[in-house]
């Protein structure tokens, strides 16, 4: 769903005036690595097996949804993405530009979907066995914490392309 944000961020433009203002894009930059350290921190804080200690509820999918959408809609290099490999692809000729930069969005949200997809299946059944010894339980939270916290700050370090300085 963060995706699709991007795919029709880049359709009307916004994806150009992300790129092109260094305020903006700095602005999203932090405010996407701030939260990424804050997950990671409440992973490295918190106390032992508080991340399991209870019950999965309905609720549970909901937020991880939620934040994955608000981390991937914070992520500036997606909209870099779009805009460094959607244009060689566009041509006037073959209809209206919205059409054809949504049609490449979806294309690519389809073949994300099938990789990470199967990535995520496959986290999931060794996730099973991790969690079935107590001492790798904690030690998955702090090494998922020091995940969190260092894509936060490469993300807070990471400088604009050259290009559109």
């Amino acid at each position: 769903m963060g995706t699709v944000v991007h795919v029709l961020a880049a359709a009307a433009g916004l994806s150009a005036i992300l790129v092109s203002s260094a305020v903006a894009f700095t602005t999203v930059k932090y405010a996407g690595a701030a939260y990424l350290i804050v997950l990671g921190l409440r992973r490295l804080l918190g106390p032992a097996g508080a991340a399991h200690a209870v019950v999965p509820t309905v609720s549970a999918p909901g937020r991880a949804f939620r934040q994955g959408v608000v981390v991937n809609v914070l992520n500036p290099k997606t909209a870099l993405f779009f805009l460094a490999l959607l244009p060689p692809f566009l041509d006037p000729k073959r209809g209206p530009l919205f059409a054809q930069v949504v049609l490449l969005g979806l294309t690519f949200i389809v073949l994300g979907l099938l990789s990470d997809g199967a990535y995520a299946l496959l986290a999931s059944y060794l996730g099973v066995r991790w969690r079935r010894r107590r001492t790798s339980l904690r030690l998955g939270e702090r090494l998922s914490g020091l995940v969190y916290v260092g894509l936060g700050v490469v993300a807070a370090l990471t400088r604009r392309p050259a290009a559109t300085r």
